[in-house]
């Protein structure tokens, strides 16, 4: 057991997604507790070539160092006790399809044999979600795993004074990356299906440019949003749709729940540790492209079940996914890892 108060060093990759949000919000909290924490990033091409960037050198002051499963393993120290965050379920392989060749190849001959070593050498392994944690004995190894669902500032992310203009189209919010991964081939026919007094506003910029000539005139880009602009967006929407086929453990969704939004999500993914369909949202069969459709115009046609789905929504986050419940598993954790002696 730590015979100190523990002292947290992430070294982690600038990928760019979810994870980083997740670091950043992690290390930001444990210093709020008042526990040292820092991070050491390291550039992308870590991830891809690893043998090209130096080794940081843990701070002296750390006595665990926390890292991604991705994480290739010359970067862990030898002396100091490792937590491992498994993030995301890419290994399954319903996903196959929607990969392609070489996201698929990249996956299984050099990410999963990389995580598979880091989660020999960890000393705790943790998932985001019972989902990841499945998938990992299913498609990685078979390691004592504990599971701490990522948290949301609900503070931060909370209702808005949303009011519905009568005659304004019900107004649907898609946060996340333009990628298949994600559902978003599921959108624009959806959009399509829904016709007139509906409206999708995503965040697709770029990646999305390809796609949009075959996108009805419903479907608006708001690009790469900052956090306060996805706060506003989440306040001013009637309900958040989110087709991904896979996530660790869909955060964005949690964060559209804690702003009052009831989401749409697929059964057979994470989400339906979040979302219990008819209570606190809505769950749909994957590919159903006219079943979720006709869910979206069930909320629209009755507002008393869009209010208490939304109300209900909320009501979950902050009982069971508020940040601090994700602190205080955290660093109880840390406090009952053991010494590494070298």
């Amino acid at each position: 057991m730590m015979s100190a108060s523990p002292a947290i060093w992430f070294p982690a990759v600038r990928a760019g997604t979810g994870t980083d949000v997740f670091t950043e919000r992690l290390v930001a909290g444990l210093q709020e507790r008042g526990l040292r924490a820092g991070i050491s990033w390291l550039p992308l091409r870590a991830e891809f070539a690893p043998w090209t960037v130096a080794i940081p050198k843990a701070p002296d002051w750390a006595s665990i160092c926390h890292v991604n499963t991705w994480l290739h393993p010359r970067f862990l120290p030898g002396h100091l006790p490792v937590v491992a965050t498994l993030h995301h379920a890419v290994h399954d392989p319903v996903l196959l399809p929607y990969k392609g060749w070489l996201r698929g190849a990249y996956h299984r001959w050099w990410i999963a044999p990389r995580e598979r070593r880091t989660m020999r050498r960890a000393s705790q392994v943790v998932a985001v979600s019972h989902f990841v944690t499945d998938m990992a004995r299913k498609t990685l190894c078979d390691v004592p795993i504990e599971v701490i669902h990522n948290g949301v500032d609900t503070e931060f992310f909370r209702p808005g004074r949303r009011q519905r203009p009568l005659q304004r189209p019900f107004q649907l919010l898609f946060v996340g990356g333009w990628m298949a991964r994600k559902g978003v081939d599921l959108l624009a026919p959806v959009m399509r299906e829904l016709g007139d007094g509906f409206e999708l506003r995503y965040t697709g910029g770029a990646a999305a440019a390809d796609d949009k000539s075959h996108m009805p005139s419903n479907m608006h880009d708001l690009g790469r949003l900052p956090a306060s602009a996805v706060v506003s967006a989440m306040q001013e929407a009637d309900a958040f749709l989110f087709p991904s086929r896979s996530e660790g453990l869909p955060q964005v969704v949690m964060e559209a729940m804690a702003c009052g939004l009831p989401a749409i999500g697929m059964r057979g993914t994470s989400v339906e540790e979040v979302i219990s369909d008819g209570v606190n949202g809505v769950l749909c069969a994957r590919e159903d492209v006219a079943g979720i459709a006709q869910s979206i115009r069930d909320l629209a046609e009755n507002p008393t079940k869009h209010e208490n789905l939304g109300r209900a929504a909320r009501d979950t986050v902050v009982a069971s996914y508020d940040i601090s419940t994700m602190l205080d598993a955290y660093i109880n954790m840390y406090c009952g890892l053991p010494e590494r002696h070298t």
